[in-house]
């Protein structure tokens, strides 16, 4: 149980310096905010940088900033001054990181990011330190003390580097109106980029594979299209071809336990009228949303004439795997 506690209380630190990061946050986020959002507007990128782990930080963020459309890159200080500067265009904005502002290797760095006339926003714990002076934009994530018991290793004080670089990604995100569906262009093979771009087009059996017969017909003729087609549904269509109804094999068997003579019936006296549906452009996500929800098995697809233009199985949700 002390080493629950021990953890408790490093997280209990951490929770505190992120309440302190958070309160502190000044006029300079939302200039910071502007800064990104004018480079993504202009086609260019964000450079994050920091040394140690400050760096490992950066790392995060410049990931979150581009799986959310904003392209950012990495640059280690340490190369930087061995040529890695080239990696930084005219118009990047440079966002580094840095705890105490003073660290050698950024120091010696930033006359050359001054002559490069680039905009700087410095994540710091010391607002007046020798990157905060060189900065447009500081965002200070001071600290009361680290979590480490010895107040050394970096802990509470890259907490809130993170949160603050997570807090500039998704408040740029909004500015700039990214939705789910860019989010899903960016992310193809993920359950989310599944889930937005996949459409009912993409999943349900075509036409030629679906019974369609005029109420009309006799439920014989929806069994033969059943064994040709393969498939345990056929749609009632009217004269213009629009759907009216749908008979289903389960109708069938419910229908023959009270009258073994069906066989001769029309389907328009056994069908369902008004069948449950999906557009053909929707996404394939509601095709799972309205099996579970109606707690059927076949699912008609239609276009905007209400014509049947394909069928979508409950087990083709299951073969797409659509979540």
């Amino acid at each position: 149980m002390e080493a629950i506690r021990k953890a408790r209380r490093v997280i209990d630190i951490e929770i505190q310096g992120l309440r302190r990061a958070q309160r502190a946050l000044g006029p300079s986020f939302p200039k910071a905010v502007g800064l990104l959002s004018q480079a993504v507007e202009r086609g260019r990128k964000i450079v994050v940088s920091g040394v140690g782990k400050s760096g490992n930080i950066g790392q995060k963020i410049a990931a979150t900033l581009s799986s959310t459309g904003a392209p950012a890159v990495t640059l280690d200080l340490l190369n930087a001054a061995h040529g890695d500067l080239g990696v930084i265009s005219e118009g990047d904005v440079m966002i580094i990181l840095s705890y105490s502002g003073e660290t050698d290797e950024l120091v010696r760095l930033l006359p050359s990011l001054t002559r490069m006339d680039l905009k700087i926003v410095a994540i710091t714990g010391r607002p007046d330190s020798t990157l905060a002076r060189h900065a447009q934009a500081v965002i200070d994530v001071k600290v009361t003390k680290e979590a480490c018991p010895l107040n050394l290793a970096p802990t509470a004080s890259t907490t809130a580097m993170l949160a603050v670089g997570d807090a500039l990604a998704m408040v740029l995100l909004e500015a700039r109106g990214f939705a789910k569906e860019d989010f899903a262009r960016i992310h193809p093979g993920g359950n989310l980029g599944k889930n937005l771009l996949l459409r009912v087009a993409d999943v349900m059996r075509p036409v030629s594979s679906l019974a369609v017969l005029p109420a009309t017909a006799k439920v014989r003729e929806a069994l033969h299209q059943w064994n040709l087609k393969r498939t345990g549904a056929v749609a009632i269509v009217n004269k213009r071809g629009a759907l009216t109804g749908i008979f289903t094999h389960g109708d069938f068997v419910r229908h023959y336990e009270d009258d073994p003579a069906i066989g001769e019936a029309t389907l328009g006296s056994v069908m369902t009228p008004k069948p449950i549906t999906v557009r053909v452009d929707k996404l394939a996500a509601e095709v799972l949303n309205l099996f579970q929800k109606n707690r059927i098995d076949d699912l008609v697809v239609v276009d905007d004439s209400n014509r049947p233009v394909g069928l979508v199985d409950a087990q083709d949700v299951t073969k797409y795997r659509i979540v």
